[in-house]
C-alpha cells in the first residue's frame, strides 16, 4: 500500500480527504516480507533436508524376484552408494541366474554413480540447510530445481542402467536364448520376465525422499502464496 487515505472531517457537515504518503518504515518492511520466506517454509525446508539423511542409512530402491523353484524371492537393494542383495547369497543368486540368459554380472564398484550420489545428497542437504537459515525466497525455488533435476535426472539413470542390462545380453556366454526377449524389470511396479516376476519399489530411502520433495514443494507454495499476499498489500 503506497498511499494513505486519511479522513479529516471539517466541522459539522463537511469534510475532506487527504493522502498522505506510505511511512518508509513500513515501505521497507513490506519489500523485505516479499524476498524472506516465511517462518513454517523455513521450518519445512529444514525437515526436507533432514530427512534426506535417511538415504545414507536406508535403500532407496528395492528389486525382487519370484519364480517357483524361489518361492521366497530373491532380493537386491540399491542404496545410493552400493548395491546388495536382501539375504547375504542373494545377489550372487541373481547373478547366477542372470549368466543363464546372457545379462552382464551386476558389480557396483562398475557403476560410476554409486561413488557420485552420496556426495550429490550429501550437498543437497547441506544446501538445504543453508537455505533454511538464509530464508531467501529466490534461494528456496533454486535449491528445489535442483531437488526436481537431481530426482528426474536419478529415475532416468536407473532406467537406463535397467534397460542396458536388461537389452545388452551376451549371445555367447548365454545358455537360455530367446529371439527378441529382453529382461528389464520395470521402473516401478511388476513385470513378468519368463518364469520370474519382477517387482521394483521405492525402499525406504526412496519413500523419505519422496517425502522430503513433497515439504520442500509445499515450502515453495507457502513461500509464493505469502509473497503475492504482500504484493496486494503494497499495491
Amino acid at each position: 500500500m503506497r498511499q494513505a487515505l486519511l479522513a479529516d472531517r471539517e466541522g459539522s457537515g463537511g469534510g475532506r480527504i487527504g493522502v498522505l504518503p506510505l511511512s518508509p518504515v513500513i515501505a521497507t518492511h513490506t519489500v523485505k516480507t516479499r524476498r524472506v520466506m516465511p517462518l513454517l517454509s523455513r521450518i519445512l525446508v529444514a525437515i526436507s533436508s533432514l530427512l534426506l539423511i535417511g538415504l545414507f542409512v536406508f535403500p532407496l530402491w528395492h528389486v525382487r524376484l519370484t519364480a517357483p523353484q524361489y518361492p521366497e524371492g530373491l532380493g537386491m537393494n540399491i542404496r545410493i552408494n552400493t548395491v546388495e542383495g536382501a539375504t547375504e547369497t542373494d545377489l550372487d543368486n541373481i547373478n547366477g541366474l542372470n549368466h543363464y540368459i546372457g545379462m552382464k554380472r551386476i558389480d557396483p564398484n562398475a557403476i560410476p554413480e554409486l561413488k557420485l550420489m552420496p556426495w550429490i545428497v550429501g550437498a543437497l542437504i547441506l544446501s538445504g540447510l543453508a537455505v533454511a537459515a538464509v530464508a531467501r525466497r529466490r534461494v528456496l525455488y533454486f535449491w528445489m530445481a535442483g531437488f526436481l533435476a537431481m530426482g528426474v535426472i536419478g529415475l532416468i539413470d536407473f532406467w537406463r542402467w535397467e534397460y542396458d542390462y536388461g537389452h545388452n545380453l551376451d549371445a555367447a556366454t548365454a545358455i537360455i536364448k530367446i529371439p527378441g526377449m529382453s529382461y528389464q524389470p520395470p521402473l516401478i511396479g511388476t513385470k513378468q520376465l519368463l518364469n520370474f516376476q519382477a517387482v521394483s519399489l521405492p525402499g525406504v530411502g526412496g519413500i523419505l525422499a519422496g517425502i522430503a520433495f513433497v515439504l520442500g514443494l509445499v515450502a515453495v507454495i507457502h513461500t509464493v502464496r505469502r509473497s503475492k499476499a504482500s504484493n496486494r498489500l503494497a499495491a
